[in-house]
């Protein structure tokens, strides 16, 4: 006989599995940026399956690749959470060729949304390297004035 029971793992399996803290988890869950571990009562050992730790992971991940708030971290999270249940509703097979318009409209205005957040991130990153690069050719500039001037 087989156990097919997803291998359920503690909080502090799934804080080194994402490569960081049960604190950290503990806030992702009460911000709303993880769901709360699952049947949980009062006192016992918090729960979490291997997908909540991809889930972690792909947070993480995103928050320190971007630099966003995790204000802007949960608009990422809730579009693709969106996007996700739209898919499952797509893939279940939807027969009205007005609601598969209206997936596929929604799916797009949550990507829409995601892009824009990005875009806003590499706008603020090349901003900020034009300013580098500005500062950097004055103190290359005032390195060859002083190269150039006589001891």
């Amino acid at each position: 006989m087989t156990d097919d029971a997803p291998k359920l793992l503690r909080i502090g399996e799934v804080a080194e599995a994402a490569g960081t803290t049960p604190r950290t988890i503990r806030y992702y869950e009460e911000i709303g940026l993880l769901p709360a571990a699952r049947g949980r009562e009062p006192g016992s050992h918090r729960l979490y399956e291997a997908g909540d730790v991809e889930r972690l992971q792909e947070l993480l991940s995103l928050k320190s690749l971007l630099g966003i708030s995790l204000e802007e971290l949960r608009e990422i999270s809730a579009a693709e959470s969106a996007r996700a249940a739209l898919r499952r509703e797509w893939e279940d097979g939807v027969d009205d060729p007005v609601r598969r318009r209206e997936i596929l409209e929604e799916a797009r205005g949550h990507l829409d949304r995601q892009l824009a957040l990005i875009r806003r991130r590499r706008d603020d990153i090349a901003q900020l390297e034009k300013e580098l690069n500005a500062k950097r050719r004055r103190v290359v500039r005032r390195l060859r004035e002083v190269e150039r001037a006589p001891a």
